[in-house]
C-alpha cells in the first residue's frame, strides 16, 4: 500500500513538473552581449520589467530603469545591481500618466546619455482612473505615454542603429476595439467600472500597442531601427495589485498553477530585444519566443494610421 502511494505521488510530481515546464514556455536562447549598449525599460521596478533588466545588465548593457516611484525605482536599481553583478544600472524618474513627465524624462535622458540601443515599453496598468492630462489611465499609460516617449527618443535610436523598440502588449489585444467617437467624448476607448468594462478597456489599450508597432515599422523603413510587440504570457506579476483582496486570494491557486514566473515571462521580451535574424519581421507580434499571426483589425493599415494621427494630436507632437 505504501509503495502504491509513493508511486502515485512520484508520478503526480513528474506530471506536475512537466506541466509547469510547459506553462513556463520557450526561452530566449540568444547569447548576444551588450557591452557598450544602453537600454531603457519602463516600469522596470517590478515584475517582468525587472527580470528583463537583470538579464540585460548581465549581458553588459547600461540599463536605465524608467519608473514612476523614486523610492521603488532606487530599490529596484539596487536589486538589479545585486542580482546581475553589474553596477551599470541607474534609475530615472518617469511617470507615463503625465505627458509633462515623459517630456522631462526624454530631455534629461538625451542630455545625459550618449546612446540608446534598445527601448523596451514594458510598463502597464490594469485599473480605471485618469491621467494628469485627463485621459483614461489605461489608454494614457499603456499607449499614449509610450507613444510620446518613443517618438521623443527616436532620433537617438536612429543615431545608434541597428537598434530596437520592444512594446509589451497582450493576447487580450484580440478582444479590443477602437471606438474613436468614445475616445473623443471620454478620452478613453471605453467607459464603465464593472470588471467586464475594465477588462475591455485594458484590451483596447493592448490593441493600441499592436497597431502602434505596426505603423511604427512602416515609418522606420530604411532606418535600421526595428520594432516588435509581444504577449509575455500569463505571468504572476503585481499587475493585479489594484484588484480587491478577495479577488486576489481567489486567484492565487489558479495563478500558482497556470501562470509563468517573472523570469519566464520576460523571455519573449528578451527574444524581441536580442534575437538575431528577426529584423525582417519588424512590426510583427510575438508570443512564446516566436512570431504570431494576428486578426485583421490588429494589422489594419487605416486603423493604425488613424490611431497614430490622433495620438500625435493628444500627445502634443503636432
Amino acid at each position: 500500500m505504501l509503495e502504491e502511494i509513493l508511486l502515485f505521488v512520484g508520478i503526480g510530481t513528474v506530471v506536475l513538473m512537466a506541466f509547469r515546464a510547459y506553462v513556463q514556455g520557450a526561452r530566449c536562447k540568444s547569447k548576444v552581449t551588450l557591452h557598450g549598449k544602453t537600454v531603457v525599460i519602463t516600469g522596470s521596478n517590478t515584475g517582468i520589467g525587472r527580470a528583463t533588466a537583470v538579464d540585460l545588465a548581465r549581458r553588459g548593457a547600461r540599463v536605465v530603469l524608467a519608473c514612476r516611484s523614486q523610492v521603488r525605482g532606487e530599490v529596484a536599481a539596487a536589486l538589479v545591481k545585486r542580482e546581475s553583478g553589474s553596477q551599470n544600472v541607474l534609475f530615472m524618474q518617469l511617470d507615463l500618466a503625465s505627458l509633462k513627465s515623459v517630456r522631462s524624462f526624454a530631455e534629461t535622458f538625451l542630455r545625459t546619455e550618449e546612446r540608446l540601443d534598445i527601448l523596451i515599453n514594458n510598463a502597464g496598468v490594469y485599473m480605471q482612473g485618469t491621467t494628469e492630462d485627463g485621459h483614461g489611465l489605461m489608454f494614457g499609460v499603456n499607449h499614449l505615454g509610450h507613444f510620446l516617449l518613443t517618438n521623443l527618443l527616436l532620433d537617438r535610436l536612429k543615431q545608434c542603429a541597428p537598434s530596437r523598440i520592444v512594446t509589451v502588449s497582450s493576447v487580450l489585444h484580440a478582444y479590443g476595439d477602437l471606438d474613436f467617437d468614445t475616445l473623443r467624448t471620454h478620452k478613453e476607448f471605453g467607459v464603465g467600472e464593472s470588471l467586464a468594462s475594465i477588462f475591455r478597456i485594458y484590451s483596447h489599450s493592448k490593441l493600441c500597442n499592436v497597431l502602434f508597432t505596426h505603423e511604427l515599422a512602416k515609418k522606420l523603413q530604411g532606418t535600421n531601427v526595428t520594432c516588435y510587440s509581444l504577449h509575455p504570457g500569463a505571468v504572476k506579476t503585481d499587475l493585479d495589485r489594484n484588484m480587491n483582496k478577495l479577488t486576489r486570494q481567489l486567484l492565487k491557486p489558479f495563478t500558482a498553477l497556470f501562470f509563468k514566473d517573472v523570469e519566464a515571462g520576460a523571455q519573449t521580451t528578451l527574444y524581441c530585444a536580442l534575437q538575431e535574424g528577426i529584423e525582417s519581421l519588424s512590426g510583427r507580434y510575438f508570443s512564446n519566443c516566436g512570431v504570431q499571426n494576428v486578426k485583421a483589425k490588429a494589422r489594419d493599415d487605416a486603423l493604425a494610421r488613424k490611431l497614430w494621427e490622433i495620438s500625435e494630436t493628444l500627445s502634443g507632437l503636432c
